[in-house]
Parts: C-alpha cells; structure tokens; sequence
C-alpha cells in the first residue's frame, strides 16, 4: 500500500532482535474490554459441527501436508492438530484485503486496533509513532491460517516436527520456534482458485504487531516486514511430477513479497526482493515454519496422485511374486499399513545394498546395527521395511522399489530421489535432507538404496 503525504523517512537499518508478531490481545484488556475468547471458543465449536457436514459437498481447495508424519501424528489426529488439513471453500467468504494506512501517534489507543471487528497490521516505528495498514472484508476470498496457537484464529495447529528417529526421547525437548501466528493462506473463491501465502496470522483481536525492533522497511513508497524466524517457501522445478526437481528456498513477508534469504534465520536485515517470483503456491510448494515444513497439494494435483487403494495395490503385486527371505527360505510380506508387529514374514532391509531379507541373526557382529549381508557380503545397517504411506507426497503412482536410508520407509523410485535433493530447513540450524515420512535426516550418499527382492522363485 502506498504511503500517504508526510510519511516518515525510511526507517534506518536495526541490528537489535526482532520480535515476533503475536497476539495482543492485552492492548484491549488495558482499555477494560472482555476478552472474546471463551465466547469465540463456543462459537468455533457449534461452527465445526456445521462445517464437517458441508465439507463433503464443498470445493476443495487443497491441502497442507506436514512432512515427516506418514498419515497421521504419533499420537493421532485430533481437531485442529493433525498430519494434514484440507482447504474447502467456506460457506461464507472471510478473506480480508489491505485498503489503506495510517499514520498514528500512540498505536496502542488506535481505534484501528481496539475495534474488535477490524484486521489490522501495525508496524511500529517507536513507542509514539507506527504504521496501522487497514484490512476489509474481501467477498472473494477464503483466509486459512497456521500456527502453533490453539486459539479461535488458527485453522491449522502445527507444532515442532520432532524426527522419527528422535521420537520419544526426552532429551530432545526444546523450545519451539513456530510462531503462534506463523502465517495466512489466501485462496480465490473463484476459479482458478489462486492461492496465495503470506507471512504472520491475525490474532485473536485480528491484529498483526510488528515491534519495534522487528524487520521491516519502506520500498517505493510502500511498508512491510518480516517475522522473527520468518516464513520460507520453495517452489518445485516442473511442478510436483516425476519432472520434479528441487529449486531456491525464498522467504515470504507479511505483505506477500517475496525475498533472498536472510544471513542467518533471525537476522535483521532483509535480503534483496526476488521480482521475478511470487507468493501464489504451486501444487509442490513447500512451506517452512522454522520447525515444522509443509507441503501445499493443490486440488487439481492431487487427482494425479496416488490414492491409498492404488498404493496398496502396487504393494500386492509385489507380495504375488512371493518374495523370500535367502536364510529363512520363508515368504515375506509387505504390510500395506504399517505395523509395530513383528513375526518371520516381516521384511528387512540391508542399507548398504539394498537385498530383502526377513529377520534373522546370521552376520550380527557385536554392534547389532552393523550385519553382514550373506548374499553380498557388505556390512551395515540392517532396518525394517516400512512404507511410506502419506500418498500426497509421492511425484508418480509407480511401485514402491527404492527405500530411504536410515530409516527404511519404502516409495517409488522417482519419489526416493526427488526427496533425497531437498534441502529442508532444520530449524535455525541450516539445512539437510530428510526421509518426508518421518523427518529423519538421510545418511550416506545419496541417502537413498534401491531394493533387491529375491521373488518369483517358484
């Protein structure tokens, strides 16, 4: 939005943290009104009811996948915390769109931000002065929004990926990164449904604060910023197809644009504006939270990918080849869901060079990670088949032929090493390749083995 005559000057540049946009809802309590959460809280639940009714006749828009889940959380999928969640065409719009600013003297007693019933985004510039951007009803629009709170606002709960290998260890608890208001999605009404990200949510009181000391800056006349650990989003070469091929990791501001990197997640200063890319998300693209990464499936993508029942079926003609384990001499099969259960038909792999076998005890050393294959002779690890069911992340609907390592979880050969050249953000801390099924980071090069069945031996 364009600035108004007499604006103030260019913010200089701010090497102090930046702060996070979340909610403020306390603004509103200093000025003696109720809180409207518990009364928001009752409406959402009777609304819910109504919405999971009209939801198998809605249009949908598509969804968000997060990766390193497999299908469902560890602890299953409850509400609004779930491995996924699908974007359907609301029955009423509740898109909102920037219309003008202004410029104020003491943000906090704006009637902008104590109006309940108004969207706003304040970028502060001192204690006495800010930047309030007015947002109305949008009638063509849809707005879905991500973060790690659990109040009324969020459509979408996503917490810290913790990875499968890391799972139920203690030790690894730490403070989370998500934003409690990380960012909006906001889809067309009509065709072709466009939707775009944009960085930070609106509160509970449908504001958006950005501190003092957060990252923002004003650009040909126009203002914007970026959240604390910001919002990144990569869009896939060739789409998300067998063609697929990884490309540059962007990150998003509050306003949509999109930008080079930072030096590091939480540095102050901006990097250079990419014009040539734009917020609107591709079938593909992935979005990171700084802790948590997802995976947008548009509608139209997802009619090519695999359904449950295909990728069960691809599993069966598999097992119809009757597979056996070179000891045991004992049929093998490939569970079409994953199991914890174990017996002498579960399949196993050695990572080193991929040969099948079932579980056994021959070639265990004394480090029992490390087994001698018999049928090779190469040593290493030796992990149980599991496969990767969430069929939103595979690039073709092929047969399950390649496997992940270190963990195991099996999938088509196109989507094993499309995956294995991701650079997915790990946190703060940089970036590396994971297994999409369970988060765990890839070992060996290229991370990636390809399975030898001794099959059809009848």
């Amino acid at each position: 939005m364009p600035l108004p005559p007499g604006s103030p000057p260019p913010l200089p540049q701010n090497t102090d943290n930046p702060s996070d946009s979340e909610s403020r809802e306390d603004l509103k309590k200093t000025k003696g009104e109720k809180s409207p959460r518990n009364s928001h809280h009752n409406q959402r639940n009777s609304k819910l009811g109504q919405e999971n009714s009209q939801k198998s006749t809605a249009l949908r828009f598509g969804e968000l996948v997060i990766i390193g889940y497999n299908g469902m959380l560890p602890n299953g999928d409850k509400g609004r915390r779930r491995s996924k969640f699908t974007l359907f065409k609301r029955v009423a719009a509740n898109g909102v769109k920037p219309v003008k600013h202004h410029i104020v003297k003491n943000p906090q007693q704006s009637e902008l931000i104590q109006n309940s019933h108004q969207h706003s985004v304040s970028y502060t510039l001192s204690r006495s002065q800010a930047v309030i951007v007015q947002y109305d009803h949008d009638p063509d629009t849809d707005m879905f929004q991500i973060g790690r709170s659990s109040e009324d606002p969020i459509d979408f709960v996503v917490m810290d990926t913790v990875p499968g290998d890391q799972r139920g260890d203690s030790s690894v608890a730490q403070q989370s990164t998500i934003s409690r208001f990380a960012c909006r999605i906001i889809v067309d009404r009509n065709f072709p449904h466009t939707a775009r990200i944009f960085a930070a949510g609106f509160d509970v009181a449908k504001n958006i604060f950005l501190g003092e000391k957060a990252t923002k800056w004003y650009s040909e006349g126009e203002i914007d910023g970026l959240t604390t650990n910001g919002v990144l989003i990569m869009h896939p070469v060739n789409g998300f197809s067998k063609d697929s091929k990884p490309s540059i990791w962007r990150e998003v501001s509050v306003d949509g644009g999109i930008y080079a990197l930072r030096e590091s997640r939480s540095t102050p200063q901006k990097s250079s504006l990419v014009k040539t890319e734009t917020n609107v998300l591709q079938d593909g693209t992935l979005i990171d939270l700084c802790g948590a990464t997802l995976i947008w499936r548009s509608a139209t993508g997802l009619l090519s990918a695999p359904s449950r029942r295909e990728l069960e079926h691809k599993i069966e003609e598999i097992n119809a080849g009757r597979p056996q384990c070179p000891v045991g001499l004992n049929t093998l099969v490939l569970p079409s869901k994953n199991t914890i259960s174990e017996s002498e038909k579960t399949p196993y792999v050695y990572l080193n060079c991929g040969h099948v076998h079932g579980q056994h005890s021959w070639g265990k050393g004394e480090d029992t990670n490390a087994c001698t294959c018999p049928m090779c002779r190469k040593t290493g690890p030796f992990v149980k088949l599991q496969l990767g069911q969430e069929t939103s992340l595979y690039v073709d609907n092929e047969v399950p032929t390649h496997c992940f390592c270190p963990c195991g979880h099996m999938a088509s050969e196109k989507t094993i090493k499309y995956w294995s050249l991701i650079p997915i953000p790990h946190g703060c801390l940089g970036f590396r390749a994971a297994c999409p099924f369970c988060a765990t980071p890839l070992t060996g090069d290229p991370g990636w083995v390809k399975l030898i069945f001794q099959d059809h031996v009848d």
